[in-house]
């Protein structure tokens, strides 16, 4: 069942286009006019983004860190006041059902992930307490936005602090919420989670002191320039950590600790990763922008007719054009020809993930055999 979000307030911004209907980011704006200058102030300058769709929730408690461990793949049961991590929730097969990113502040643990999977989240978690002393709640009064680009240091007396934060660390902020830092999209990537009733004032305030207005279409290419999917969109009902880059601890910016207790779906992830390989890789596909159609997210991706992957998000970047993610099957080579959908699609060389490495489980398994 679909959730619907509520249309943002800074859709009243003069020049702001909404998503498309009916898509993840019909509540925001896709774009203020000049999605490819916008790209650009977010690479090169500093950019804001209303990210204010996501779904905000807490979770209290003096077990709220130690439960949420146990239940989830990240390891976060000695997280410090101020840090934060990525993680996943997964089926009992493995398979990734939420990704969100979480902070330890003040006694809280702040979630944020997709609007319309912040529910059915929250639903789980509220399930999962049993005797715990954690108490997950939503946290409707709260919402996101992002800074992007290496100029944001010229925000701070804005922002209200005197210092940025390191990656993945957070600060409060003096009229509530906190800044955090992201390693991605871009190098300087920074979320904002804030009371909903200061969007537009910190919106102003933050354009005022030179922030560019910038949409999701411009988070979007930076993100899939960047490797980074999107659940739901870059995901199917068949994705494994493995196949979408989430598996390292918080020091390798992952989403899946290698080296923590028992969690649902854990069997899967240590046996790929200790015997087999993911049966798809996420990689980057450079699309024919001289088509006159182009590809939507969840097509076929083809090789002479036979289906060898999925499309994830489609999007126009500002420096390679056409660009989408892909999980394709892992034994196709990088200079396969390829068809997303009604364009010819190729492999970028360089997002292929390495996958030689020699497994651990592996060398047992040998070793016992006398190989």
């Amino acid at each position: 069942m679909s959730v619907v979000v509520a249309p943002s307030p800074i859709l009243a911004v003069p020049g702001a286009v909404a998503g498309a209907a009916g898509s993840p980011d019909a509540a925001v704006a896709w774009h203020y006019g000049d999605p490819f200058r916008e790209q650009r102030a977010a690479a090169e300058r500093v950019a804001i983004v209303d990210r204010s769709h996501r779904f905000v929730l807490k979770i209290t408690g003096a077990e709220r860190l130690t439960w949420l461990h146990t239940i989830t793949s990240q390891h976060i049961a000695n997280l410090g006041d101020g840090r934060s991590a990525e993680n996943l929730d997964l089926d009992l097969n493995g398979r990734v059902l939420h990704h969100f990113v979480l902070t330890e502040l003040d006694a809280t643990v702040w979630i944020d992930t997709e609007g319309e999977h912040g529910p059915a989240l929250l639903e789980f978690l509220a399930k999962m307490v049993f005797w715990a002393d954690a108490k997950p709640v939503e946290a409707a009064d709260h919402a996101v936005l992002s800074l992007l680009g290496p100029r944001i240091t010229e925000l701070t007396e804005a922002l209200g602090i005197s210092t940025l934060p390191e990656t993945y660390d957070a600060v409060p902020l003096p009229d509530g919420g906190f800044l955090r830092r992201m390693p991605w999209p871009t190098a300087d990537s920074f979320d904002l989670v804030i009371p909903r009733d200061q969007l537009a004032d910190r919106w102003a305030r933050l354009t005022a002191a030179g922030a560019e207005p910038a949409g999701m279409w411009a988070f979007e290419a930076l993100r899939v320039a960047a490797l980074r999917p999107r659940i739901g969109l870059d995901t199917d009902e068949r994705t494994i950590p493995h196949e979408a880059r989430w598996i390292g601890g918080v020091a390798e910016h992952g989403a899946v600790h290698l080296d923590k207790g028992c969690y649902r779906g854990q069997e899967t992830v240590a046996r790929v990763h200790n015997l087999g390989k993911p049966p798809r890789h996420l990689v980057l596909l450079h699309l024919d922008g001289s088509a006159d159609e182009r590809p939507t997210t969840g097509e076929d991706v083809t090789v002479g007719g036979r289906a060898v992957g999925r499309l994830g998000t489609v999007i126009d970047h500002y420096e390679f054009g056409p660009i989408a993610l892909a999980l394709i099957k892992r034994t196709i080579p990088a200079g396969t020809e390829l068809v997303a959908g009604p364009t010819a699609a190729a492999i970028d060389p360089d997002s292929v993930p390495s996958e030689d490495a020699p497994q651990a489980g592996r060398i047992a398994v040998d070793r016992l055999r006398g190989r």
